[in-house]
This record gives C-alpha cells, sequence and structure tokens, in this order.
C-alpha cells in the first residue's frame, strides 16, 4: 500500500475552508452584524487563503494535475520561497488565521475547517513533505521516423497466414477468389 500525501488532502481542506471563511464573513458584513470587523477579517482571510491555496502541489509519485489556471498564482506561492514551501509555516499560518474569525457565528464553520486544515498540514510537516510546483513542461514530440509504411495491399486485405506467398510453389502462392469470375 502507498504512502499517503497528507498535503493533497491539507490543500484541499485549506482551498475550501477559505472559500468558506469568505463566504461567511461576506454574509457577516452585508448582514451587518454586531461584531462584522471580524467579518470584514474574515473576507480578507478567507481571500488570501484562497489565492495561497489554489495552487496545487506537485505528488512525490505518480501524476500531479493542475488546477486550471493555477500557473500565475504558482509564480506568486512560489516566490515566497521556504515561507510558502514549508508545511509546519502554512500550519502555524492557517492556525493563526481561524482564531480571530471564531468570534462571530457567520465565520465558525470557517474558522473550524481552517483548524482541521491546520492540524492536517502539520501531519504532512511531520512526515517531511513539502510543497512543490507543478510547472508546465514542453511536450516532446516524436521524430518524423516513427511514421508507420502504408499498407501494401489495397483493401480488403487478406489475412495475415494468406499474406505470405511462397515462391516456389507458384499454383500455392495465388488468391481463392470466393467470388466467380467466369463468363456464363
Amino acid at each position: 500500500m502507498g504512502k499517503i500525501e497528507w498535503a493533497m488532502w491539507a490543500n484541499e481542506q485549506a482551498l475550501a475552508s477559505g472559500l468558506i471563511l469568505l463566504t461567511g464573513g461576506i454574509v457577516g458584513v452585508a448582514g451587518h452584524f454586531r461584531g462584522w470587523q471580524f467579518a470584514a477579517y474574515a473576507v480578507a482571510a478567507g481571500t488570501f487563503v484562497c489565492l495561497l491555496e489554489y495552487p496545487r502541489s506537485k505528488r512525490s509519485k505518480g501524476t500531479s494535475v493542475a488546477r486550471t489556471g493555477q500557473y500565475c498564482f504558482t509564480v506568486c506561492v512560489k516566490a515566497f520561497g521556504p515561507l510558502t514551501r514549508n508545511y509546519y509555516v502554512r500550519a502555524f499560518l492557517h492556525a493563526a488565521i481561524c482564531v480571530p474569525g471564531g468570534f462571530m457565528l457567520a465565520t465558525v464553520l470557517g474558522c473550524v475547517c481552517l483548524g482541521i486544515a491546520s492540524i492536517i498540514y502539520f501531519v504532512a510537516a511531520v512526515r517531511g513533505e513539502h510543497w512543490e510546483p507543478i510547472l508546465p513542461h514542453k511536450e516532446v514530440r516524436k521524430p518524423a521516423d516513427s511514421m508507420k509504411n502504408p499498407p501494401q495491399n489495397p483493401p480488403p486485405r487478406p489475412p495475415p497466414e494468406m499474406r505470405r506467398k511462397r515462391v516456389d510453389d507458384l499454383e500455392g502462392s495465388a488468391y481463392d477468389n470466393p467470388i466467380s469470375v467466369t463468363d456464363e
């Protein structure tokens, strides 16, 4: 059985919790809830988490599927170097971000989810995982020599055992035509 890549799960959890936190913040600000300042913070924090977590990390084994339009976010996240590559930093950052949103009902769910993502990132960091960018690679074209030669016989082609012509036996080398060609 293969090794579990915890960072992959943490990334999905953190992105979803960032969206939940953002949505709760929008609801809190738009509804003028008591303590709407926490909701405004949740809008900013949720946006930051979504931008940080949108680019997926390259998997250690197997294929890595990038999200649509991830490249520009990958460049931004990669620019911060060890601050964004290290999952200990992400675990602490998400844990710190989720605390202020816990003071308002509209943002509590997003904060709980972000706290869970923080725990999963901590597990990933303990297991030695780190963020690797998925960068686009140029496809290598095969050389033109690899083209197959066109068929030599016109269709319909006889079965393979009938294709071999025996040069020594002239009668045996002829194909049997199933349709009669005699004039009647």
